[in-house]
Formats: C-alpha cells, sequence, structure tokens
C-alpha cells in the first residue's frame, strides 16, 4: 500500500507553484512521529513541501500541515474527528460543554490563536487564552 501512495506520489504534479512533491521520509521527524501515532491506519496520497510548511494529504481526505520544524499546524479531518489528543484540554473541555454531541473536524493555530470547525459547522475562534472570540455558522 505504501509503495502505490508513494509511486502516486512521485507522479503526481505539485498542488500549486510553490510546493515540491516529496516522500513521507523526508518530512521532519516531529510530523512523521505525529502522523505514525495518530494517523497510522491511512495511506498518505501526496506529500508537498514550500517555503514555509509541509503538507500532507490522504486518500481518505484528511489534509496535515506542519511548519518547518514539523509542528503541526492544520489537521483538516473532513467529516472525521480530530485526534482528541491533539486538541487541547480547554477546547475540548468547551467544545464538549457548550455544544454536546459534537465533534472537532478541523483546527489549526497560528500566533494568535485557535481556529475550531465542529461537524455542525460552527466555527470557533481562540485567542491564546482560550477565550472564545468569534463564532460563525
Amino acid at each position: 500500500m505504501m509503495l502505490v501512495a508513494l509511486v502516486m506520489t512521485a507522479s503526481m504534479p505539485a498542488m500549486a507553484d510553490n510546493d515540491k512533491v516529496i516522500t513521507f521520509e523526508q518530512l521532519p521527524q516531529a510530523a512523521k512521529t505525529l502522523l505514525q501515532t495518530h494517523f497510522a491506519d491511512k495511506v498518505p496520497l501526496i506529500v508537498t513541501v514550500d517555503w514555509d510548511d509541509y503538507k500532507v494529504m490522504y486518500q481518505s481526505g484528511e489534509k496535515v500541515e506542519f511548519d518547518k520544524k514539523g509542528n503541526w499546524k492544520e489537521l483538516d479531518c473532513k467529516v472525521s474527528a480530530v485526534p482528541t489528543a491533539l486538541i487541547p484540554e480547554q477546547i475540548k473541555a468547551h467544545v464538549k460543554a457548550t455544544f454536546p454531541g459534537t465533534t472537532i473536524i478541523k483546527i489549526d493555530r497560528d500566533r494568535r490563536g485557535w481556529d475550531v470547525k465542529l461537524n455542525n459547522g460552527l466555527e470557533l475562534e481562540y485567542n491564546k487564552k482560550f477565550q472564545v472570540v468569534e463564532v460563525d455558522d
């Protein structure tokens, strides 16, 4: 399965002008460890690098984006839940208390805070102190 994914990766064109297709093994160690731990049952479709990040897209639709050091920046699971171990406790607790029965399907972080998308379509924005600053439907 991995060989098929690698062959597909090598033969696919880059996703954007600045993206370069690479192999899974060329990812930073931190990124490989996270993916092997939390996405071990998924088959990578394409792995790319550009000047400031790495992206891994899976056949099942998930996308994980990393910075140059291999720290995750975005986890987009489309319709499945983001692995709970990767979600900050404060965000998990808030979502569970305020939106029971929902799951987090996308989360990204940057220097301003966190953006979260729930499976009910709501999007939540948290600041660095994990306070909700915006809710969008």
